[in-house]
């Protein structure tokens, strides 16, 4: 289909509103106010479990539709299927990339750092019953088991369990199959345009139940585990959160700044994203709107659509940065000594048990024990030392997943040429409203606002 070729139009400062009205502030009253009930009231804290819970659901129904309609509508309108495949291949290098560097950072830090060598646990002191849910799990968590995954039962058994791999096949062979009746296709196409835009404003509606669902399931982890449970093993907890910022400064930092845009500015632009995953420690959470910010920043919806669903499975770098360095940490507390062949044979194993772990609280856990369970040097029972604070790290899994995979789409989008640079620049400098920043593009796949995105030439190392 012929692509539009409009202007970015004049972009203009925000408009300051009430602070309250904003979601941003929301959340962040929210959070604070979930802490304080955990800390001051924690049996009443416990109880408001539903709240977050609740709103995971309501996110979690919202993104099949989400996901195969954006996948849809954008690879369809594309002139050239092959440029989907090339997409599809050059994310999943990327992916396997960065998953692996954030494995190595992970390791190497745990060496230098050594946050679990002054612990000094018996193993066969360990209590086996309170991680055997979770090893029981990750039996299962076999990496030909993810592959079969992929493939539904049926088309709708796709779309009920939520499957985000599952709904993402569907969607590829329908927008194939779509953009091969011609003109035939327009009028479907035309309409699951329409449909998108109404799903994204089911989705804004659901964005408004955010702070609930934050201060629900923050005053329930502190309820429920109490910040004392972090105090004893505040060493690791801080290595692990200076780990991550490490990797998300320096490294992705790195990769933003060469792709021309920088990391902090970004961190801003996705404020009220990653407020929304610190309060429901669930980087799903903010799936969906993380799929409209970039798209609002100047990403096409054909690369959004394909690269953020994959990289919820492939590109878990906080994932991969917490397996690395608590099954160190493990083996360090039980006086287990690994060398340099086994922290390899570790990382190997963690690079293949790690693909397809969902972006949910406790997935990490699970893939864990998968971990552990193949490399028997590390006791699997050791994972008990750590299950009290594995909530609180799962928000840094979390944000530190959903800022990789923001990188990740608007570094493929820029290769492909499918960035507006202009209308990131807007983005990440302030210079979008608060009404468009909140408002899909969809450009390609149905235009909602704004103009269609200019195509941005290609990084010198990856044009053809």
């Amino acid at each position: 289909m012929p692509e539009e070729t409009q202007t970015c139009p004049q972009a203009r400062p925000a408009r300051r509103g009430s602070l309250f009205r904003s979601l941003y502030a929301q959340v962040v009253i929210a959070v604070v106010a979930g802490i304080a009930l955990g800390y001051f009231c924690p049996h009443v804290a416990v109880t408001l479990k539903p709240l977050g819970d609740g709103f995971i659901r309501l996110v979690k129904m919202v993104i099949p539709p989400v996901i195969f309609l954006t996948v849809v509508t954008g690879v369809a309108s594309l002139s050239d299927l092959g440029q989907a495949g090339r997409l599809a291949a050059k994310a999943m290098v990327y992916f396997l990339t960065f998953s692996s560097l954030a494995l190595v950072v992970g390791i190497v830090m745990a060496n230098i750092v050594r946050p679990g060598a002054h612990i000094h646990a018996d193993p066969a002191t360990l209590d086996t019953h309170a991680v055997a849910a979770f090893t029981a799990r990750a039996q299962a968590h076999s990496f030909s088991d993810f592959l079969l995954n992929i493939i539904p039962d049926t088309v709708v058994s796709a779309f009920v369990s939520g499957d985000i791999l599952q709904v993402l096949l569907i969607a590829i062979l329908f927008s194939i199959s779509l953009s091969h009746m011609g003109a035939k296709g327009h009028a479907i196409l035309s309409l699951l345009k329409q449909l998108t835009q109404l799903v994204f404003g089911v989705v804004r509606l659901v964005m408004y139940a955010a702070p609930i669902g934050a201060l629900g399931a923050m005053a329930f982890t502190i309820g429920r585990f109490g910040i004392g449970s972090v105090l004893h093993l505040a060493f690791l907890v801080a290595t692990f959160y200076a780990t991550s910022a490490l990797f998300i400064l320096v490294v992705l930092g790195a990769v933003a700044r060469w792709n021309g845009f920088r990391i902090l500015p970004l961190l801003a632009y996705l404020r009220e994203e990653l407020l929304i995953v610190l309060g429901t420690s669930s980087s799903e959470s903010a799936l969906p709107s993380l799929m409209t910010r970039m798209e609002n920043a100047g990403c096409a919806p054909s690369v959004v659509g394909l690269v953020v669903p994959m990289g919820y499975s492939f590109n878990l770098d906080g994932t991969n940065i917490y397996m690395s360095l608590s099954a160190l940490f493990i083996a360090q507390a039980t006086d287990v000594h690994l060398g340099l062949g086994q922290q390899v044979s570790l990382l190997l194993v963690a690079m293949i048990s790690s693909k397809g772990a969902a972006g949910v609280t406790g997935a990490g856990f699970v893939t864990l024990a998968a971990t552990l369970a193949v490399v028997p040097d590390v006791p699997v029972a050791g994972m008990g030392l750590i299950l009290g604070i594995d909530r609180f790290m799962s928000e840094c899994r979390s944000l530190t997943n959903i800022i990789g995979n923001a990188v990740a789409t608007i570094v493929l989008a820029r290769w492909e040429g499918a960035l507006d640079t202009e209308r990131l620049a807007a983005a990440l400098s302030g210079r979008i409203s608060d009404t468009q920043a909140d408002t899909p593009i969809m450009t390609g796949a149905g235009t909602v606002s704004g103009s269609s995105p200019a195509r941005a030439a290609p990084s010198p190392s990856h044009s053809s």
